[in-house]
This record gives C-alpha cells, sequence and structure tokens, in this order.
C-alpha cells in the first residue's frame, strides 16, 4: 500500500531509512522518491534545502525520540537503576536488537558529517550526560559514572555494528546485558544474568 504523505512530518520515516540504507551520499532522488512516495516538486515543497534539509530533519525527528523515551527519563529519574534498566529495553527495541542502524552514528562517521557535526555531537553528549545523571544519584563519584555512561554508550554502538556484520542479534543482546549488569552493579542493584539472557530470549521472541 502507497506511503500517504499529507505533510512533512509523514516523510521523516521513510527519509530516515533511506538514509539508513544507502548512506546520505549514496540516497539519490530516486531511492528518496521511491521510499516517501513524493516526487521532486513535492520533496521540494517539503523540504527547500534539499538533502540536507532532508537529512536535518530525520535527525531531529530522531533526538526528540531520544530525548523523550531516553533522555529525560534518565535526567529526572527518581528510581535511577529502574529507568537504567529501563534504557537498556527500549534501546533493544528501537535498535530492533541490533539489526537497525544508528543513523547519528553513521552520520558522524561519513564524510558529509559538517553540516550535522553540532547534532551529532549534541546527541551523543546528552546521552552520557543523561546517563551519568542517573548513575551518580546512587551515590557513584561524578567521574567514575561519567566513564561509565561512557562505556554504556559507545558499548551500545559497538554492539550494533558487530551484531549488523555477524547477522545476529544475540550478539547484540549480550553484549547490551552485560552492559547493563554492569551499570546496575554499579549502583548496587544487583540482576542476575541468567534473568538477563531470560528477559532478551522473550523479547527476541515477541518481535514480529
Amino acid at each position: 500500500m502507497p506511503r500517504i504523505v499529507a505533510e512533512r512530518a509523514d516523510a521523516l520515516p521513510g527519509l530516515a531509512e533511506v538514509f539508513r540504507e544507502h548512506g546520505y551520499e549514496g540516497a539519490s532522488l530516486t531511492h528518496i522518491s521511491a521510499a516517501t512516495g513524493l516526487g521532486k516538486g513535492s520533496l521540494y515543497h517539503f523540504f527547500p534545502g534539499g538533502k540536507e534539509e532532508m537529512m536535518a530533519a530525520v535527525l531531529a525527528d530522531i533526538d526528540a525520540w531520544f530525548e523523550t523515551e531516553i533522555f529525560a527519563k534518565l535526567a529526572h529519574a527518581t528510581d535511577a537503576p529502574a529507568v537504567v534498566d529501563a534504557m537498556f529495553d527500549a534501546v533493544d527495541g528501537y535498535f530492533r536488537s541490533g539489526q537497525r542502524v544508528c543513523l547519528v552514528g553513521v552520520v558522524g562517521l561519513g564524510s558529509a558529517r559538517d553540516p550535522f557535526a553540532a547534532a551529532v555531537a549534541g546527541y551523543f553528549s546528552r546521552w552520557i550526560e543523561a546517563l551519568r545523571k542517573a548513575i551518580v544519584k546512587r551515590g557513584v563519584a561524578p567521574k567514575t559514572a561519567k566513564l561509565l555512561a561512557e562505556e554504556a554508550v559507545a558499548g551500545i554502538q559497538g554492539a550494533i555494528v558487530l551484531s549488523r556484520a555477524l547477522d545476529d542479534t544475540g550478539t547484540f543482546q549480550r553484549i547490551t546485558g552485560q552492559l547493563r549488569q554492569r551499570l546496575l552493579d554499579a549502583m548496587g542493584y544487583s540482576v542476575l544474568w541468567a534473568d538477563l539472557v531470560k528477559r532478551n530470549k522473550g523479547a527476541a521472541k515477541s518481535k514480529p
């Protein structure tokens, strides 16, 4: 069934998948039109700045999701271990157990990074800072909390790359499971590794 695009926001999911699949440089007008169902005239009506504006809009949309679902919840957590635990569940769902590319990371590594440098840096720095704040609430020293937060965010990114390279969702779940355990242990909140394995297996079975 053709995608219905009544306004600019309706085009963003299709644009995001095109950029994930082909990269910023490789995403042609043909690819973009096929994914959104929009012709050249309509695309430039919604995005007068062309492909650069399209990517900026997609990054802003991703950022808004993470701000609502992850960053704000971490920064304002009253039950920090529960919120950190939930962060890993949200990450697993969003990145489809490592089978969905982190578009922000892809842009950050690409040759066309400069126009989007602030958006990329903001996404990662805010994630690290929000996670650091949550960890500190459990009495962990600020410097240690920052190192743990950096390690977790970097580890999630690496898990996505390795999972996709091996075409194995289990790789992503094992790595993020260990990261989850490390953070919860640091906050004095132990979760049995066996319970995490069961949870990840159950989540994998329930995914369509």
